[in-house]
C-alpha cells in the first residue's frame, strides 16, 4: 500500500487503495460521451489508469482502439476488448505514440510534484506530435476539499460520501471517501494535490503539454497538445 493510500471493503485492493469489486460497480457516467467528442472517430487511445475498464469498455464499443494499462493485475483481468498492459504509469514506455492518451480519475493530483510531473511525462511520451492528452482534474465552481462532508446518488443503488479532507502537508490533502450499496460497503483514504488552473497549466507546460480547450463548465475534463520543440 501507497503511503498515505488505504482502502477497506470486500475483494481485492490495489497499492492505491481502489477495492477492485467497488470498481466494477461503477458506472461509466458521461465520461465516454466527453472523450467521444473530444477525439477523432477510432482513435486509437491510450488509457493511463484504465482499473476494471469502467470508460475502456464503452470507448470498445465505439470503435476506439484502445491500450488499458494499470498496475492492478486484479484490475486488468476485468478488462475486455482491449489490449492490456500492466505498469506503473510514472514509468511506462511503450515505444510507440498514440491519437490519444488518457489520464483520468484525478491522478494529476498526485500528492507528489515530481510524481505528477513523471505521470504527465508518460503522457507526452506516448502521445503524437498531432495528437492530444485528455486529463479529468478536480473542477471549478466548488471547493472540492472545504465543501464536505457531501454525498451524491451512485448508480441505481449506492452513495458515496466525501467524509473528509484534511491537511496531510504542504499543499497536499488526506481525503477520505465512503462507499455504500445495500449489500456491501468500502472505504478509500488517499492523498490530493490541489492545483489552481495557472498551477495546472504550469505543470502541462513542464512536461511538453498546453491546454486546448477546457471541455466542462466546471473545467474538470481538459484537452491538451503537445507545444512544439519539446521531448
Amino acid at each position: 500500500m501507497r503511503a498515505g493510500h488505504e482502502g477497506t471493503g470486500p475483494g481485492a485492493i490495489t497499492p492505491d487503495g481502489c477495492a477492485v469489486e467497488l470498481y466494477a460497480r461503477l458506472p461509466a457516467g458521461d465520461e465516454p460521451d466527453i472523450i467521444e467528442r473530444a477525439v477523432p472517430a477510432g482513435a486509437r487511445i491510450l488509457e493511463l489508469g484504465c482499473g476494471v475498464g469502467r470508460v475502456t469498455h464503452p470507448l470498445v464499443q465505439r470503435g476506439f482502439t484502445v491500450t488499458a494499462v494499470d498496475e492492478s493485475a486484479e484490475m486488468l483481468e476485468r478488462v475486455k476488448g482491449a489490449h492490456t498492459v500492466r505498469s506503473a504509469i510514472e514509468s511506462l514506455d511503450l515505444g510507440e505514440r498514440f491519437d490519444v492518451v488518457m489520464l483520468a480519475s484525478f491522478l494529476v493530483h498526485a500528492s507528489d510534484p515530481q510524481m505528477r510531473q513523471d505521470l504527465l511525462l508518460a503522457c507526452r511520451r506516448h502521445v503524437e506530435d498531432d495528437g492530444c492528452v485528455l486529463i479529468q482534474r478536480e473542477g471549478e465552481g466548488h471547493d472540492w476539499h472545504e465543501d464536505v462532508p457531501r454525498e451524491r446518488p451512485l448508480g441505481d443503488d449506492g452513495l458515496v460520501r466525501v467524509l473528509s479532507s484534511v491537511p496531510a502537508g504542504p499543499g497536499v490533502q488526506n481525503v477520505q471517501v465512503e462507499y455504500v450499496f445495500p449489500d456491501a460497503r468500502w472505504t478509500q483514504t488517499f492523498l490530493s494535490h490541489p492545483l489552481t488552473t495557472p498551477e495546472f497549466e504550469q505543470a502541462l507546460l513542464e512536461a511538453g503539454l498546453a491546454v486546448d480547450a477546457y471541455l466542462t463548465d466546471d473545467r474538470t475534463w481538459v484537452r491538451a497538445e503537445p507545444v512544439a520543440d519539446q521531448p
